[in-house]
């Protein structure tokens, strides 16, 4: 193995392996190697399975959920009470799970960890000690869910309204000392990743030369510092009012149940955006570099980036319009609801401006990188009619919200987490997966997913309204369409988890740049060395695409330094 010495770029690998064939995942063997390791990609890796894990377990519980309504389809089948408790446990732990343990670690967790320091061109995370107390933080946090899943369920809707989480027999402590300590998963994620920014940074590497999935992490983790902590006071305060009888939000002690739905959506709709930033940074990334041309507007991106994060602490209002507050503030929350639109917008249009007459490759990544905007633009433009007070009042807590949620949260953030697997599975593992095994599952997951909750935008306009295991015989056919949508989206999802298994084990070897990328983590062999780089890399311009010419011999791209140099100097994008 040799080291380029250019430059562009000093201290970048060239070819595909380290002296001795070894990376970060060989580098020391042993299971307690593993579990007491620094290194912040094989933590990454553990998030992984940890993650996914999760994954799997409220997917289960959602397939269970539709296969229930599907099977009620009459007034002469009326689902039975302990029937309905179990749905109601279903219901209440497919969120939780989905939520706490996928939806807001995923992008962060696995992709952030293994990917935010490769992308600096550092050795590892600011604070690696830090980084691993965050996993165990949220094993534990698992655990409890683990605890409740066993010993008796949690039936109190994944948002654990008060007064009914303060009075139902279920395992609500439990649970939200689960919901607590993955908090703190969340906060020493955040932190680290604010520090890594901040203090490693590579020389010329300023704020406007950070990859834009870096910015988006960057705004994800001020939101975590900022925002769950409120979320974590608010579970001790329903721990205490459970566990003690103290008046703080059932109005039958005293307290005011609305004032929980003020705590808990003042950090939860931030959390919507700690959930969707990390996506939209991975978009860009992907747009850029299957368009083959420089990102349209790289000032926008970032800079709307942090316009949602400071926004999306200003709009929690907008879940409390029928709550009975007053006009005024309805009217508020519904104006600066619609001003969060505008960043998104600019970066959909920025993302379309950057496909114009670019030279499109049709990849899985890419795929799943227009599913999302497809996806996304639905559930954005939903938002805005949900922000309007006389549209809300009408859909509020029925299918409508659901079908809203889903596309935002679930469609939006899932098929940018997996754009982004595969665009660096090569990079993480050494190996390539198949790829039209990969557009099969795609299609699948994509058509799914539009089956599934399209239609119930349709049912909530007519009425349906959620949270409900029971209802009218107009409503069976929509949730017995949507119940075969949640199949074939199944299938799709487990079709890549097969791929995925099949890529590890039998998997062709990957080259250092598939994609011919120029963000810094390309710049490494396939897989990364322990210490990701030889020499500190020297920083250019992230999405200058003409730096790498294609090798049909790796099938893959090879960096030239003299093309990189002239780019350099004529600062061509």
């Amino acid at each position: 193995m040799s080291v380029i010495q250019d430059p562009v770029n000093s201290g970048v690998y060239s070819g595909q392996d380290q002296p001795g064939g070894t990376n970060y995942i060989n580098h020391s063997k042993g299971v307690m190697s593993w579990l007491l390791t620094l290194d912040h990609k094989r933590i990454g890796l553990m998030y992984m399975v940890s993650v996914l894990s999760a994954f799997a377990l409220g997917g289960t519980f959602a397939i269970i959920l539709r296969t229930m309504l599907f099977t009620h389809s009459s007034p002469e089948n009326p689902i039975s009470d302990s029937g309905q408790e179990l749905y109601n446990q279903m219901f209440t732990l497919h969120g939780a799970v989905l939520v706490f343990m996928f939806i807001i670690p995923a992008v962060p967790a696995i992709l952030g960890n293994m990917i935010l320091p490769l992308m600096l061109g550092a050795k590892d995370v600011a604070f690696p000690r830090l980084n691993l107390l965050s996993w165990y933080c949220y094993i534990v946090g698992g655990l409890f869910f683990l605890f409740v899943l066993l010993s008796g369920g949690l039936d109190t809707g994944w948002t654990f309204y008060t007064p009914y989480s303060t009075s139902t027999s279920t395992s609500v402590a439990a649970a939200t000392l689960g919901a607590f300590v993955l908090g703190f998963s969340s906060i020493l994620t955040g932190l680290n990743f604010i520090a890594t920014i901040h203090m490693l940074r590579p020389p010329g590497m300023g704020w406007f030369q950070l990859p834009l999935f870096l910015w988006a992490l960057y705004a994800t983790s001020l939101i975590q510092v900022l925002a769950t902590p409120v979320l974590a006071i608010t579970l001790l305060l329903l721990l205490a009012e459970k566990v003690l009888h103290i008046g703080i939000f059932d109005p039958a002690l005293g307290g005011d149940p609305v004032l929980f739905q003020h705590f808990f959506w003042f950090y939860s709709h931030p959390a919507v955006y700690i959930m969707i930033l990390p996506a939209m940074g991975i978009i860009s990334e992907l747009i850029s570099t299957f368009s083959r041309r420089h990102i349209f507007g790289y000032s926008f991106i970032a800079f709307s980036s942090i316009a949602i994060a400071l926004l999306g602490f200003l709009v929690w209002g907008h879940h409390m319009y029928t709550s009975g507050q007053s006009g005024m503030a309805n009217a508020v929350f519904s104006l600066i609801t619609f001003s969060v639109a505008i960043p998104s917008a600019i970066k959909i249009f920025n993302w379309l401006a950057t496909m114009y007459k670019g030279s499109i490759s049709l990849a899985t990544p890419m795929l799943y990188a227009l599913a999302f905007i497809w996806l996304f633009t639905i559930g954005g433009l939903t938002g805005v009619f949900l922000g309007s007070l006389a549209l809300n009042i009408h859909a509020h807590d029925t299918y409508f919200v659901v079908a809203h949620f889903h596309y935002v949260m679930v469609g939006s953030m899932m098929t940018a987490f997996l754009g982004g697997m595969y665009y660096w599975w090569p990079k993480m593992f050494g190996k390539m997966y198949n790829e039209p095994v990969a557009k099969v599952a795609w299609f699948l997951i994509f058509a799914g997913f539009n089956l599934t909750f399209f239609i119930q935008f349709i049912a909530g306009s007519q009425g349906m309204p959620r949270r409900y295991a029971d209802y009218l015989p107009e409503y069976a056919f929509f949730h017995k369409f949507s119940t075969v949508g949640s199949y074939v989206l199944a299938a799709g999802l487990v079709l890549v988890l097969l791929n995925w298994i099949h890529a590890l084990l039998k998997g062709k070897k990957a080259p250092q740049n598939p994609w011919g990328s120029n963000t810094l983590e390309w710049h490494t062999s396939s897989p990364p060395p322990h210490e990701n780089f030889a020499e500190t890399p020297t920083v250019s311009d992230p999405y200058v695409m003409g730096a790498w010419d294609y090798d049909e011999s790796i099938d893959g791209y090879v960096h030239n330094p003299q093309k990189a140099q002239e780019l350099a100097q004529q600062g061509h994008h």
